[in-house]
């Protein structure tokens, strides 16, 4: 195991002692064009129990939730983190839908990793069936998230969104081409982000009708996407608790509505 890696997981289980790991089982299944995704699966409850669907942020793999994954499974909730074909590694876990991408000859900017969003999401209902169905992005997959959660209202019960934003403007997109589809989401979300990051993304959470919506920024410092839960991130146990809150409200005999953050540019929740 990559140095790196193995202190990570070292670090984790010293700060969450308890933790009953379940280790990852690498498995592949095609994207919509026949690329080969990787995903780690985390399968530590009943196939139906509420799955995560982890998505990484750019240049990246599905080693940015080695030590996140985990923990979701101790709050409950099956996993799986997902090779998207932007990427590269991290943590030293190399993105192998990227290299399969490559080798076909596919197009890897951000806007061509939705289709892996949507085929692994295929896929875990396939499979495993769940009764509750979560999308989890962090910065790029982040906003792609937000792009299929509106196009598509009933592809999955839920959404966490670590620091997206309007990223694709780069590739032709207009300036308010993820806000535009934000207004169609009628699903449960969660914001976060490093408290810098804010106006990144307020006008996309503003965006989406007063309902199931909340947000959560540290008084200051953080971290950019998904990273902000590492055991090494200042603030992560901050994050975790309003990830916890948030997640806790959508299993098996909670109540499934979330609260309304409420409008204003000091709200921390």
């Amino acid at each position: 195991m990559n140095r790196n890696i193995l202190l990570l997981f070292v670090v984790a289980m010293l700060l969450w002692p308890s933790f009953a790991f379940c280790k990852a089982r690498t498995i592949r299944f095609p994207s919509t064009d026949s690329v080969l995704i990787t995903a780690d699966l985390y399968l530590a409850h009943p196939p139906k129990a509420p799955f995560i669907l982890l998505f990484h942020r750019a240049g990246w793999s599905r080693g940015e939730y080695a030590s996140i994954a985990p923990r979701l499974n101790h709050m409950g909730f099956n996993c799986m983190s997902v090779d998207l074909r932007s990427g590269e590694s991290i943590n030293g876990i190399k993105n192998q839908t990227h290299i399969s991408a490559v080798r076909m000859g596919k197009k890897t900017g951000f806007l061509d990793a939705e289709r892996d969003i949507i085929a692994a999401t295929e896929f875990v209902k396939r499979q495993y069936a769940p009764d509750i169905l979560i999308l989890w992005g962090s910065s790029y997959s982040a906003s792609l998230v937000i792009k299929i959660i509106g196009e598509k209202p009933r592809i999955c019960q839920a959404a966490l969104l670590f620091s997206p934003g309007e990223y694709f403007v780069r590739f032709g997109k207009s300036t308010h081409f993820i806000r535009d589809r934000a207004k169609n989401i009628q699903i449960p979300v969660f914001f976060t982000s490093e408290s810098s990051e804010r106006p990144r993304w307020w006008t996309i959470f503003e965006a989406i009708p007063h309902g199931s919506k909340t947000y959560f920024l540290p008084e200051e410092d953080g971290a950019h996407g998904s990273k902000a839960l590492w055991p090494m991130t200042r603030k992560n146990q901050e994050y975790w608790r309003a990830v916890e809150a948030f997640l806790q409200n959508l299993l098996p005999g909670q109540d499934h509505e979330i609260s309304s953050a409420q409008e204003g540019p000091d709200r921390r929740k």
